[in-house]
């Protein structure tokens, strides 16, 4: 690997935003005593391009993250041009063009000298008819590509050397469209240490640090697995910060006074979050590895992050489109008493029931799919579900209809059950809910050289070519697995949670569950606890395809992947629970046998 800048040189990197609709103080919160040179944020995930795309049909002007400019950028410009911290954000979604304009206007309006670029070329929604004559297939379900007319977005996945042109330009703000979420912070590196594209260790550090920042306080406390442990309370909770060094080592950290908590369980719960096989997470800028991964707590709330490997990446990127696959909607019923559970399953069949004579009566067609899940009698745990009637729970009833109509037939006469029901139902007082659209998604990878990047600065554009680096096929070389525990005579049954922490996430119709031994000594057992046949035990209800294994040794940790177990995924699942982000607790919910004396040392 070839550095070509000074090793001493650091930079420190705020992440403000995880998702779209983030909260809006993390920009405040970072820029009072963060001491940043940069501020990224992410805001795109697929279901998000979905809504985008949505809007974007209905007013040319829309389709970006709108919060970008009204809750982090209007009330903080001024601070940041003071301090000078550059911003980097694929909140541009399905039109970056009209997100610069926006925040053109406020930067005229509040008298600031701050040059804004833009990054697109992901958007290909007017290929589709080149797409689909070239007869993609989808790259998990092998699906026959949509019909086009039926299409709301496609993206390409770009990736980091593009915003890194940006920034040598000279520009203080870089807006894009889809890129990986790594990649606003990959981005900055390049442009401060001059990574080329054959750095491919540097490039996956990079990219770690990106991916540790890119889902926001997931890295500082929220959503872990000690949630009890978490100090100064959720509402107070600081947003993450990298300090990243040209040889690719960083560290992780939060702004001082913050609540939250950054440590070796918060840090490695985001590290195997969503990642597949973490030996072959693939970038558009590098293959990583993060099997190796090493974290080591230097001081409360400091983690630093070494060991990460990399290798060359793929001669595609990835691509999802959208596309309209009818309509669904759901309600939740209330029902409490004796008997709850059976009365609200009771209620669910004749709402069911009834929506489908009315369906017949219209000449209409069944519904394409139903979900009826009653949540407070462990309907997410399946076969592992303890015994006992509850006395409190909600039918969660959903449909999918190829007309709104038919979608909306069944949210009357479900509705319209209120007084022919079992005893006991409820519910918040509120406006019936209404079918909404269902937008499915496509992934499949598509030639790079079939995606032409442009790169402008306030307007203008700016040279930039797409680097070609080697990208010969790799071999991977696995770890050893742990070795089975050895029989002891003296055992105790735990559950999971106390060998463990857990995350967990989605990527389409695939769910990821990182598991992470506490202590070294944990994790042959834990390995061998979780084996296929468990899992499949633990998943059975939901779980329709294969399942993989992976082992982090440098974590102590291992990474599960379910294929086919979200029902279509966020975009389309009628689950409760469509992204798997509660799978990890049904996980660490299981018991696993080990010797009393591991637990008492």
């Amino acid at each position: 690997m070839v550095i070509t800048t000074s090793e001493d040189k650091s930079i420190r990197i705020g992440g403000a935003s995880g998702y779209w609709g983030d909260a809006s103080l993390a920009t405040s919160q970072l820029l009072a005593n963060g001491n940043l040179d940069y501020i990224v944020y992410d805001y795109l995930a697929e279901i998000t391009m979905a809504i985008l795309a949505r809007l974007r049909a209905n007013d040319p002007a829309h389709g970006y993250a709108a919060d970008f400019i009204t809750g982090a950028m209007a009330p903080n410009l001024t601070e940041i041009s003071r301090q000078g911290v550059k911003i980097v954000s694929n909140a541009g979604g399905i039109n970056p063009e009209a997100c610069a304009q926006a925040l053109r206007k406020l930067v005229a309006d509040q008298g600031l000298d701050l040059r804004i670029a833009t990054v697109t070329g992901d958007d290909l929604i007017g290929q589709v008819q080149k797409l689909a004559d070239q007869g993609h297939r989808d790259m998990f379900s092998v699906a026959s590509f949509p019909d086009v007319n039926l299409i709301g977005s496609v993206n390409a996945y770009l990736g980091a050397f593009p915003i890194a042109a940006a920034l040598d330009a000279g520009a203080d703000i870089v807006i894009t469209g889809r890129c990986v979420d790594s990649a606003v912070t990959l981005g900055a590196c390049l442009h401060e240490f001059g990574w080329n594209a054959g750095d491919f260790d540097a490039l996956a550090a990079g990219s770690l640090a990106g991916h540790i920042l890119e889902c926001g306080t997931q890295a500082t406390g929220g959503n872990f697995t000690d949630w009890d442990r978490i100090e100064g309370g959720f509402d107070k909770i600081g947003y993450p910060i990298a300090e990243i060094t040209a040889d690719g080592i960083f560290t992780v950290s939060k702004p001082k006074g913050s609540g939250g908590m950054v440590s070796i369980g918060t840090v490695a719960e985001q590290l195997v979050y969503e990642i597949g096989d973490p030996q072959a997470y693939l970038l558009p800028d590098v293959t990583c590895d993060f099997s190796d991964v090493r974290l080591t707590e230097t001081e409360p709330n400091v983690v630093r992050i070494e060991g990460t490997q990399g290798k060359p990446p793929s001669s595609s990127y990835k691509t999802c489109l959208t596309w309209h696959d009818g309509f669904r909607g759901g309600h939740l019923f209330g029902y409490y008493g004796i008997d709850a559970e059976k009365k609200a399953g009771a209620f669910a069949d004749a709402a069911l029931r009834r929506s489908r004579d009315t369906l017949r009566q219209r000449n209409m067609p069944d519904f394409t799919e139903t979900s009826v899940e009653i949540l407070g009698a462990e309907s997410q745990f399946g076969a592992a579900r303890q015994s006992g009637p509850a006395r409190e729970v909600n039918a969660k009833i959903a449909v999918k209809h190829p007309d709104a109509k038919g979608v909306g037939l069944f949210l009357k006469e479900a509705t319209g059950l209120g007084l022919s029901s079992p005893p006991g139902l409820s519910g918040f007082a509120g406006a019936r809910p209404k079918p909404s659209p269902v937008l499915s998604l496509f992934s499949f990878l598509l030639p790079k050289d079939q995606v032409a990047i442009t790169v402008k600065l306030d307007g203008v554009d700016i040279k930039f070519v797409a680097p070609r680096p080697d990208v010969s096929a790799q071999k991977i070389t696995r770890p050893n697995l742990p070795k089975a525990p050895a029989a002891t005579s003296e055992t105790v049954e735990v559950p999971l949670l106390t060998l463990a922490w857990g995350r967990s996430g989605d990527k389409g119709d695939t769910a990821n569950i990182g598991v992470i031994a506490r202590k070294p000594e944990y994790l042959p057992y834990i390995w061998s606890a979780l084996d296929e046949t468990r899992l499949r035990e633990v998943f059975g209800h939901f779980l329709r395809g294969e399942v993989h294994r992976y082992l982090l040794p440098g974590l102590n940790a291992m990474n599960i992947v379910l294929t086919q177990v979200l029902a279509g995924g966020g975009t389309s699942s009628l689950r409760n629970d469509p992204q798997g982000k509660g799978y990890a607790q049904l996980v660490l919910a299981s018991t696993v046998t080990v010797p009393k004396l591991i637990l008492e040392t």
